[in-house]
C-alpha cells in the first residue's frame, strides 16, 4: 500500500498534523522532496514540535521514517532538529530513521548565495526562506552537488570539494563580492554535522522495495503544496522541487512503483507564505482577525502568512494536480468566529468570470469573485462526529466538497492529534 499525503494549495495546509494522525496505520513514512524551508507543526502528548526536515512519522516509535533522494538536507539543521526531539524523549535511531545516500546536502555556501541573491533583487525578490534551497537544487542539476553517500568516502569527498569550491568562489567573489569559502571549512563542517548521521545513511530504494515485498504499508509526505510545484505552481514564485504526489515514489527511492492512494490536504480558508500572486488575499483588520484566529505564522520562518477566504479555483486545480482520491480539510475551528464566511467561487479576468486556474500575467490580473455562506458562530472543537457539527458547519464542508469535485473524508477541528472527525 503506497499512500501520498500532499498539499492542495500554497503549502502550510496542515500536512504534518494529518501524517502524524494517519501514520498509526502505516509501517513507514517517507519524505520525498524539499529541505528545511518549510515546517510541519505537530502537537501530541509529547508536546509541540516543528519538523523542518524529519518526516512527521518520527513521533511514533513504531514507524520507520525515510528521508528520500529527492530531499536536500542541511545536516547542521538536522543535527539541531534531532537533538531537540531526543531531548523531548523522542526515539531516533538508525533503525527508526533511514537517510538516502542519494539525498543532496545543503552546504553553507548555498545559504550564503540564497541570501546574497535575495538582497541583490531588492523589491523584486522571490520571497525565499534564505535556507539555500534554490542554489542547492541548482547544483544538483548541474552535477556539482555533494550527496549524503559521499560522506562515507572522505578522501574522495575532499578531492571533489576542491573543484566545486573553486567554481563556487567564482560566483561568491566575482558576482557578489563576498568572502570566499575554503575546502577545509566546508569539509570540516561536513564531517562535524554529517558524520553524526553516518549510520543512518542507506540505499532507501533497496530498503523500501524490501519492505513492500514484506507487505508493509508506506506513506509519502510532501512539503509545501501543489501551487509551489516547480513545474505546475505559480512560477517563478515556487519551490525548486516537485511537490506533486505522483513524484513521491521517485523522490523516496522507488521510481518503479505507483501510488495506490493520494490524500489531499487543504485548509478551510487560504494562506500563503512568501511572494507571488495570491488572488484571494485579505488586508487590514479583516486579515488580522483571521491571521490571529488561525495562528498564521510560518513554522520554518515565523513570517506572518498572507490570508484569505477559501479559493475554489486554486483548490480545484490543486486537487487535479495531486490526483486526490479524497481530502482532509484542516482548521475548520478557526472560522468559528465568523457570522458570514467568504468563499472565492470564481475569478474575474478582463470582465468575464473564469473557473480554470490561470497562468502568468493572467493570474496577476485576476480578481476574486466572493460569495458568503452562513457561519456557525460557535466552538466546534469538541465535535467528533458529523452529527456533532452545527448544520452550517456541515453545509460549509459539503459546499467545498462539491465545488472542488472531491470527497472530504477528514475534518480537523483543533490542533491536538485526536481533534478531528472522520466521515466514513
Amino acid at each position: 500500500m503506497l499512500t501520498a499525503i500532499a498539499g492542495i494549495n500554497w503549502g502550510d495546509e496542515g500536512k504534518g498534523r494529518m501524517v502524524d494522525l494517519l501514520s498509526s496505520d502505516y509501517d513507514i513514512v517517507a519524505r520525498y522532496q524539499g529541505g528545511n524551508n518549510a515546517g510541519h507543526t505537530v502537537i501530541n502528548h509529547l508536546g509541540k514540535f516543528i519538523l523542518n526536515l524529519l518526516p512527521s512519522g518520527i513521533l511514533r516509535p513504531e514507524v520507520v521514517n525515510v528521508m528520500g533522494n529527492g530531499m536536500v538536507i542541511d545536516v547542521e539543521h538536522l543535527s539541531k532538529e534531532t537533538g531537540k526531539l531526543k531531548d523531548a524523549g523522542v526515539q531516533i535511531t538508525p533503525e527508526h530513521l533511514k537517510i538516502s545516500d542519494r539525498a543532496v546536502i545543503t552546504l553553507p555556501y548555498h545559504v550564503m548565495l540564497d541570501c546574497l541573491e535575495e538582497e541583490r533583487l531588492g523589491d523584486a525578490k522571490f520571497g525565499s526562506t534564505r535556507r539555500g534551497i534554490a542554489p542547492v537544487y541548482s547544483d544538483k542539476y548541474m552535477k556539482k552537488a555533494i550527496r549524503m553517500g559521499d560522506l562515507k568516502h572522505p578522501e574522495a569527498l575532499r578531492e571533489r570539494l576542491r573543484g566545486i569550491v573553486e567554481w563556487k568562489n567564482l560566483t561568491l567573489q566575482g558576482v557578489y563580492h563576498a568572502k570566499p569559502v575554503t575546502v577545509d571549512e566546508i569539509y570540516d563542517w561536513l564531517m562535524r554535522f554529517g558524520g553524526e548521521f553516518m549510520d543512518y545513511i542507506t540505499d532507501t530504494g533497496v530498503y523500501l522495495n524490501d519492505a513492500l515485498r514484506q507487505g508493509k504499508k508506506i506513506m509519502f509526505e510532501a512539503q509545501l503544496g501543489a501551487l509551489r510545484d516547480i513545474d505546475f505552481g505559480i512560477y517563478p514564485y515556487t519551490s525548486s522541487s516537485s511537490t506533486i504526489a505522483a513524484y513521491a515514489p521517485i523522490g523516496a527511492g522507488i521510481p518503479g512503483k505507483k501510488l495506490d492512494l493520494s490524500i489531499g490536504i487543504m485548509k478551510a480558508y487560504s494562506t500563503c507564505v512568501g511572494e507571488g500572486p495570491f488572488t484571494v488575499e485579505m488586508f487590514g483588520e479583516e486579515a488580522e482577525k483571521l491571521r490571529a484566529a488561525g495562528g498564521e505564522y510560518g513554522a520554518a520562518t515565523g513570517r506572518p502568512r498572507r490570508v484569505g477566504p477559501f479559493d475554489v479555483v486554486a483548490s480545484r486545480y490543486g486537487v487535479t494536480l495531486q490526483g486526490s482520491d479524497y481530502l482532509a480539510i484542516t482548521k475548520m475551528d478557526v472560522l468559528s468566529y465568523l457570522e458570514k464566511i467568504p468563499v472565492c467561487v470564481a475569478y474575474e479576468l478582463d470582465g468575464r468570470q473564469i473557473q480554470d486556474f490561470p497562468y502568468g500575467d493572467d493570474l496577476n490580473r485576476a480578481k476574486p469573485v466572493i460569495e458568503y455562506l452562513d457561519g456557525w458562530n460557535c466552538d466546534i472543537g469538541h465535535c467528533r462526529t458529523v452529527e456533532d457539527l452545527p448544520k452550517a458547519a456541515y453545509d460549509y464542508v459539503k459546499f467545498i466538497e462539491k465545488a472542488v469535485g472531491c470527497p472530504i473524508r477528514y475534518i480537523s477541528v483543533g490542533a491536538e492529534r485526536e481533534d478531528y472527525i472522520e466521515i466514513k
